[in-house]
């Protein structure tokens, strides 16, 4: 499941599959199928205008987070589940130190909860996710950033062997009840929280909801955009991605994400 779900998003993806149609349009006129290359010519140029001239990547991302907001906390946390993704784990790999992406928010916000709350275990769930395996994933970097940002090492509960959300919570199960912890934060992408929380709720394990990392400014409508092509194509492949991953879990019946 794990090597069908990146194969399937390297052809899904929209700047793919607007080149995918641009392709079969210009065969289609080679073997003759005029009227055929036509509507696959403005299929393509339609998909590529509003990948890149709305605001649809953020409006719809937007919609994902406005699902949870963080929870006013009375009772100082035992513990926090950080969810990986935040590392650019190649250019790491490359060039040593902590590269991080544009997820690095949900480790930012981890170490400043980490300091405000000194009695809370940090579990890192999060390996290499490449096709490669070659590189450290999220946990096996993390000791590294938490000490740098001043928080002890010693506090930080390692997985490191999922590769996607749904192997997060079930790696992440076991280390909990292992651990003897329950009741954590879930800090996760905004984004992304819906998906992350279901999951977690459909195995029995009861987190509270953290969002971070907000790709939206919670006043987006949906409107064409000139402004900025390149971040809107980057917004709606990940809006994109976020609301297949969704259906995919509703369909294979993990937990319904978007469910009251």
């Amino acid at each position: 499941m794990f090597a069908f779900g990146k194969v399937f998003w390297i052809v899904a993806q929209p700047l793919t599959l607007g080149l995918i149609l641009t392709v079969l349009a210009l065969l289609a006129l080679i073997m003759g199928r005029r009227k055929l290359s036509g509507f696959l010519s403005l299929l393509s140029g339609s998909l590529l205008f509003v990948v890149l001239f709305t605001s649809l990547g953020a409006w719809s991302l937007q919609i994902l987070e406005a699902r949870y907001s963080r929870p006013e906390i009375t009772t100082p946390p035992s513990c926090m589940i950080v969810l990986g993704g935040a590392f650019d784990l190649e250019v790491t790999a490359g060039r040593g130190g902590m590269e991080m992406n544009q997820a690095a928010d949900r480790f930012i916000e981890a170490a400043r909860l980490a300091r405000l709350y000194p009695q809370a275990k940090i579990l890192v769930s999060g390996g290499d996710g490449s096709f490669s395996g070659d590189y450290k994933g999220d946990a096996d970097l993390s000791p590294a950033y938490f000490e740098a940002m001043g928080v002890d090492a010693a506090r930080i509960i390692r997985e490191t062997a999922s590769r996607n959300t749904a192997e997060n919570v079930g790696e992440t199960k076991a280390l909990l009840d292992a651990n003897g912890l329950s009741g954590c934060l879930l800090i996760t992408s905004a984004y992304h929280m819906p998906r992350a929380k279901a999951l977690f709720d459909a195995q029995g394990l009861a987190v509270v909801p953290w969002p971070s990392d907000y790709r939206a400014s919670g006043r987006v409508t949906l409107r064409l955009d000139f402004t900025q092509p390149t971040l809107n194509a980057q917004l709606t492949s990940t809006a994109m991605r976020e609301w297949a991953a969704i259906l995919a879990s509703r369909m294979r019946g993990q937990a319904d994400p978007l469910a009251p």
